[in-house]
């Protein structure tokens, strides 16, 4: 069977009303479809905006899948897309166009990206920029993405015609062993100590305690009476463990999707990455393909300790909601001026991906600058709430995201829109460590991202 052959099934919808809760009638149904397109770049395609080789070889294939909710207003659609970040124009597009399919708006759509390095990315304002320059496609192989973006929406617009009742949700939690750490193992001083990179770090550093992460795997399924449908998983860690070598692969996360689907024939698996900006795998992973597959089990058997653990509970259209906020966010003060970002564009002297770099940079401003804001999104089923975020969020967002809603069970996706790419904490700014250095908001983001989640979870 071709690995671009589409597949569709079932279907799932919500209704979204601005930034206040909407609830549906009650004589409508719950009803979910699934769909699930090929997202596999061709060989020679730029990878991880240019930062690691272009493809050399497949090692496994990627992909993009959501679903739809239906009967509970206007369809919401949820996709999570086995790509490093899509932002800014890109994610508007992929929204706009799966919006047209799903017949709703773009603010009832979500993209996510699982954040996988050895991938392609999105971005069309940079590459705009980047083809003024004489630079199209050095960041990302353009066709592709919109073809990409094409086949998810006919895959979406062809499941809606199979879309299967729900009558139960069900919730799960499950600890994942021997995955996570901190990528900022803290001195005695309160600074950064080391930066625990997601593999081949040195013994020291490997050596130092897991730190601040979400142990849990949670996870949030679909059922028509005592039939699975579907399953959506989160999980906060970076997902690399072999990495920028030209092998284009889902790695672990992709992998240990594909043992739970094994487990699991006939469900839909839908994975999405939380806020995982801070986490890597790097206390466990030497940068083999053994540590890949044991990074793989290790999640996959957190997963089935979630499915094992599911608690079911009925739900109706009136227990479905759909809220979102948005939110203006701070330009980083790391950020270069627009006159020197343009001259890093055109240097000949400066190697490619510094010259994407740089137009990933002023297409961010020219987003800020322009007053754009950006969507926050929360999905609530009946006990659960499911947030859905931009960027690279420290996992700090994630856990007072749970403690803010303490009684409830709450799961987060970041990785929306990739325009600010690394949101962290506005201690960090003052700790040191690697995200700051990325990240193209300011301190003040903590105050704006956390006023949000309290309103989408109030």
């Amino acid at each position: 069977m071709s690995s671009r052959l589409i597949f569709c099934c079932f279907t799932f919808a919500l209704i979204s009303n601005g930034s206040s809760w909407a609830q549906a009638p009650d004589s409508e149904q719950l009803r979910i479809a699934t769909f699930q397109v090929d997202a596999t770049p061709p060989l020679g395609s730029p990878l991880c905006d240019a930062a690691v080789p272009p493809a050399k070889e497949i090692v496994d294939p990627l992909s993009a899948r959501g679903i739809v909710l239906l009967g509970s207003g206007r369809p919401i659609v949820l996709c999570a897309v086995d790509w490093v970040g899509i932002a800014n124009g890109g994610n508007d597009a992929w929204r706009k166009v799966l919006a047209a399919a799903a017949n709703t708006s773009p603010d009832r759509v979500v993209v996510q990206t699982l954040h996988q390095h050895d991938a392609p990315g999105c971005d069309f304002e940079a590459e705009e920029i980047l083809a003024a320059h004489g630079l199209s496609g050095r960041m990302f192989p353009v066709e592709f993405a919109r073809d990409t973006i094409a086949r998810a929406a006919e895959a979406c617009r062809a499941a809606l015609a199979h879309p299967v009742a729900v009558t139960h949700i069900g919730l799960g939690r499950g600890k994942v062993e021997r995955v996570a750490s901190s990528r900022r193992p803290m001195g005695a001083d309160g600074k950064v100590k080391f930066i625990r990179w997601s593999g081949n770090n040195p013994p020291e550093v490997r050596a130092e305690p897991e730190g601040t992460i979400d142990p849990d795997v949670r996870i949030v399924s679909f059922w028509n009476g005592d039939r699975p449908l579907a399953a959506l998983s989160y999980y906060a860690t970076h997902p690399m463990s072999v990495y920028g070598q030209g092998g284009v692969s889902s790695d672990f996360v992709g992998l240990a999707r594909a043992m739970r689907e094994t487990a699991l024939p006939g469900v839909a698996l839908i994975h999405f990455d939380g806020a995982g900006g801070d986490v890597t795998a790097g206390k466990y992973n030497g940068g083999t393909p053994a540590d890949r597959r044991g990074l793989a089990e290790r999640l996959a058997a957190g997963m089935k300790r979630a499915w094992d653990a599911t608690k079911k509970v009925p739900i109706r259209p009136q227990d479905v909601e759909w809220r979102t906020t948005p939110v203006s966010l701070p330009l980083g003060n790391n950020l270069q001026s627009e006159s020197a970002l343009l001259h890093n564009i055109d240097s000949q002297r400066l190697n490619v991906v510094y010259r994407v770099r740089a137009a990933i940079d002023l297409a961010w401003i020219h987003r800020i600058k322009s007053g754009h804001k950006i969507l926050l999104a929360c999905l609530r089923l009946g006990p659960a709430y499911v947030l859905h975020m931009p960027g690279e969020l420290s996992v700090e967002y994630q856990l007072a995201a749970q403690k803010f809603r303490s009684q409830s069970f709450v799961a987060m996706a970041a990785y929306g829109d990739y325009g600010p790419g690394y949101v962290c904490m506005s201690a960090h700014y003052s700790q040191g460590g690697y995200e700051p250095t990325a990240s193209r908001v300011g301190p003040g983001v903590e105050q704006v991202l956390m006023g949000g989640i309290k309103e989408l979870l109030k």
